[in-house]
């Protein structure tokens, strides 16, 4: 049997395909298909199912796609209702794969359908899991995302979560692999490992919700505890997976649409279109079409769209570097993005030879903070996430996480210069754009981040007031 992971690093997600015998089973397939097909092809085998582990909320799968274009049944757990065809298992059903077979174990907790598929070769023997946002490595899924459809509390969703790791996952083999269907950097979870790939028994020994003498009480509680609200997008999401999508390929028909600066500006106005420019930071700081907002590409992209744009229905319009456009139409359709009208041919230096008006964002380096921190009373905004600025920060900073910023318009002043800073400058650049888009003009950038500042002699402390960060 071959196993490989298909991960992607923006998503901190994991697809897998699996081959025995000519058949081939994808789990969790990411919404271009065009990947798995390929290996299908080249090996002279079939793809024979696609598996869902559940209804995904933090991108959009391509079991639609690649069923169509396959004729392979789409395969969830109980529970699960879509809206379209596909096969409902039971619990502990057997699906025959070449020399082996794929059992589904349902497994309730994260969301009510959610299923762990084990794969077991032609001797009975347990080879690995494929867990879904049931177990992760290091944590397990958060039980709060399901609340609305499941009709339950998250408390509720996480004492079944407890009873499935303990009755469907932690009896099987230590040797049996754990592959989860995200890692580190997703906000699926809370305390993932860096890791994609580990053994059950490493789990059993290190994954603090599988301690064999945790009571349920105390699972709940630890599970539950420092959940961040989760983005905006993930409901539409799950609506996406549920109910269908577009073909990825009229997505970026639609969006691979070059456009003059002209044309460009006309279209922007008429659709109310949000201007995406996705470039590196220190490209827009230094020019960029006023009113645009900043995610760069060689970030958290997509996660960081989703969590800030929020409506998957937004017109977009896209700023990129020159060859990346289709890429950036792609990766923007993996998070349900898919109403992107077109580009700017040329990029943004298309936009400026062209005499058209561009803002610019004030930047100072750690240095020449540090020796304004001496002279003048400064107000700076500390937008890492909550638990990053209680770890250490500047003493006067107040922390206002990126993801949270609208909430905290409020605190940043109209006419006072004031300075923002992330951990090393790519987060902060993304509040200075939309800061700017808000109005406010009056800010300025700490180059480099925190990560600089910690080189000078600025001071810095771990005490937090509760004014602070609520």
């Amino acid at each position: 049997m071959n196993v490989e992971q298909i991960y992607t690093g923006c998503l901190a997600q994991g697809a897998y395909y699996i081959e025995s015998g000519g058949e081939i089973a994808i789990i969790d397939p990411l919404r271009e298909v065009s990947p798995y097909l390929e290996r299908a092809k080249n090996n002279k085998a079939k793809i024979k199912y696609i598996f869902e582990t559940h209804f995904h909320a933090d991108f959009v799968s391509g079991h639609l796609t690649l069923s169509k274009e396959t004729g392979a049944p789409i395969i969830y757990g109980p529970n699960a209702n879509p809206d379209f065809d596909a096969i409902i298992a039971k619990d502990g059903q057997a699906f025959p794969l070449g020399d082996g077979a794929i059992i589904a174990l349902h497994t309730p907790g994260h969301t009510m359908e959610s299923t762990t598929y084990l794969l077991r070769d032609n001797t009975g023997k347990d080879i690995a899991i494929f867990s879904g946002d049931t177990l992760f490595l290091g944590d397990v899924g958060r039980p709060d995302l399901a609340q609305k459809a499941a009709h339950m509390t998250q408390d509720k969703l996480a004492g079944l979560l407890f009873d499935s790791l303990r009755k469907k996952i932690m009896p099987l083999s230590d040797d049996v692999t754990v592959y989860p269907a995200h890692g580190a950097g997703s906000a699926c979870g809370k305390n993932m490992m860096k890791e994609t790939v580990d053994t059950l028994g490493n789990q059993k020994k290190f994954n603090y919700a599988l301690r064999e003498n945790m009571t349920r009480e105390e699972f709940v509680k630890e599970v539950t505890d420092g959940l961040e609200p989760p983005p905006q997008y993930f409901p539409l999401n799950v609506k996406m997976n549920k109910s269908g999508y577009d073909d990825i390929d009229n997505v970026l028909s639609r969006g691979l649409n070059p456009l003059d600066p002209d044309s460009f500006e006309v279209l922007a106005n008429k659709a109310g279109a949000l201007i995406l420019d996705v470039r590196h930071q220190d490209e827009f700081v230094k020019g960029h079409i006023p009113q645009s907002v900043f995610i760069g590409l060689d970030g958290g992209f997509a996660p960081w769209v989703g969590a800030l744009v929020g409506d998957v229905n937004q017109p977009l319009l896209i700023i990129a570097p020159e060859g990346r456009e289709e890429e950036t139409i792609t990766r923007l359709s993996r998070v349900g993005f898919d109403q992107t009208l077109g580009y700017l041919k040329g990029g943004f230096d298309t936009w400026k030879i062209s005499g058209k008006e561009y803002d610019l964002i004030s930047g100072v380096s750690a240095g020449d903070l540090e020796k304004l921190a001496k002279e003048e009373n400064m107000l700076v905004f500390d937008v890492r996430k909550e638990n990053e600025f209680i770890s250490k920060h500047i003493a006067s900073a107040q922390n206002t996480p990126l993801d949270l910023l609208n909430d905290y318009l409020d605190r940043f002043p109209e006419n006072q210069p004031f300075y923002i800073h992330c951990a090393g400058g790519y987060r902060s650049v993304i509040a200075a754009s939309v800061l700017k888009k808000r109005g406010i003009h009056n800010l300025i950038d700490v180059q480099g981040g925190f990560k600089a500042i910690k080189e000078t002699k600025i001071e810095l402390t771990d005490h937090v007031s509760a004014s602070t960060i609520n």
